[in-house]
């Protein structure tokens, strides 16, 4: 007879294993000693730890579902019950029960997973229905249709969620996409429709550039080229495959026209040049009267330069600015000079200039005295909003003064 902590083997040869519940028989051993016999079925009992041990990493570390889990559980629960090994058999039963709480355990935290899945699922979903919806309604046909593209292939990657909520979602998602096509498709069927009208409008308009372009009638012609230049802007654009063509044949005939006119006045331009240089030099001659010292001298100068200027001809159009700014800044001067002179001699204005120094000061002093009382009471905050408040009454009252000076008080 042989025996170990956790079985023996009686002189029959009938191996047993001790249990919680007393000796269980494992099995019959009759081909070799009892050693032999122990040492057999104790390597069956490791056999079970090194499957329930697999069977643990599997559930903590891989999806094993758990449906799979609790049958590989029930498959190693029979061995373990079979008592066909010998070892501490309870301690393999207490390691499957808790491995059966993991197993459950994982299929809470799943559950819940998926649960949270779904939801933002849902979410996500929910979200993309609502810029669809948003997106049906702009005018922004390019940005908006790529953008509604993009949100189809996002949907198409998130999971889908019970057939009756996907659907609903689906249904509002896929009429705001038909709304925004329903939308573009009539705007591009009424550009089409425009761009037909512009076609009409500037074909007519080409048709009356070209009559026009072989007329001397220089003035009248270049207004009315400019009427259709306006009208031709008004009209919007034609069709891409046209609007070039019209553009070049509408412009060719302008061109042709003042090129025409622009030879015609070559000539002209020659004394607009001269013209140019006796108002230059009237121009200079205005300009020494700056800064003005005597007003009423100063004017009676200018007017008579003025005459004189406004007896001289055109100058060229492009020197104009110039040479007309400089005499306008000079009457400027002038009339800044006869300003600043009136509100000296008014009366009325200095009066209102007085009255109004005379009320800041006022309030200055006022302030002034608040402030002294204030800090004299230990009020430190009321001082100081009250100093605030008489920064800018004095800022104002400096003003006053300055403009009263103006006036010579």
């Amino acid at each position: 007879m042989s025996s170990d902590p956790w079985g023996r083997v009686d002189e029959t040869g009938t191996v047993y294993v001790r249990t919680a519940d007393g000796e269980q028989v494992v099995g019959s051993w009759q081909a070799g000693s009892p050693e032999e016999a122990l040492a057999y079925f104790e390597r069956k009992y490791e056999g079970l730890v090194v499957e329930i041990g697999l069977l643990e990493k599997r559930v903590q570390t891989t999806d094993l579902s758990a449906k799979d889990a609790q049958v590989a559980i029930d498959h190693l629960r029979e061995q373990v019950g079979a008592h066909h090994a010998v070892g501490d058999l309870e301690a393999l039963r207490t390691r499957l029960n808790e491995l059966v709480k993991t197993v459950e355990s994982r299929r809470e935290e799943r559950r819940a997973q998926r649960a949270k899945q779904s939801d933002d699922a849902r979410k996500a979903k929910e979200d993309l229905v609502v810029e669809a919806e948003q997106l049906a309604q702009s005018d922004q046909w390019r940005a908006a249709g790529e953008r509604l593209r993009s949100l189809v292939d996002t949907w198409k990657g998130l999971p889908r969620l019970d057939r009756k909520s996907d659907d609903e979602l689906w249904h509002r998602f896929s009429h705001a996409r038909s709304a925004f096509s329903k939308r573009r498709k009539a705007h591009f069927a009424q550009l089409d429709s425009q761009r037909e009208d512009a076609r009409k409008v500037k074909e007519r308009l080409v048709a009356e550039a070209e009559a026009l372009s072989d007329s001397a009638d220089w003035g009248p012609t270049a207004a009315r080229y400019r009427e259709l230049m306006a009208e031709w802007k008004a009209a919007g654009r034609a069709q891409r495959e046209h609007e070039d063509d019209l553009w070049n044949r509408f412009r060719g005939a302008q061109d042709v026209f003042f090129a025409a006119r622009g030879s015609a006045f070559a000539e002209r331009d020659a004394e607009q040049t001269e013209n140019l240089k006796l108002k230059e030099e009237l121009a200079a001659e205005a300009e020494k009267l700056l800064p003005i010292t005597d007003l009423k001298s100063a004017r009676s100068a200018f007017r008579s330069i003025n005459e004189r200027w406004e007896a001289i001809g055109h100058v060229p159009r492009d020197a104009r600015p110039k040479v007309e700014g400089r005499m306008h800044t000079v009457d400027r001067a002038i009339q800044e000079a006869e300003e600043a002179d009136w509100r000296r001699t008014n009366p009325e204005a200095r009066a209102r200039a007085a009255g109004l120094t005379g009320q800041l000061q006022a309030a200055v002093d006022k302030l002034r005295a608040q402030i002294e009382q204030a800090r004299a009471q230990g009020n430190t905050s009321k001082a100081e909003k009250l100093e605030r408040e008489l920064e800018g009454r004095q800022a104002l009252l400096d003003q006053a003064l300055k403009g009263l000076q103006e006036f010579g008080g």
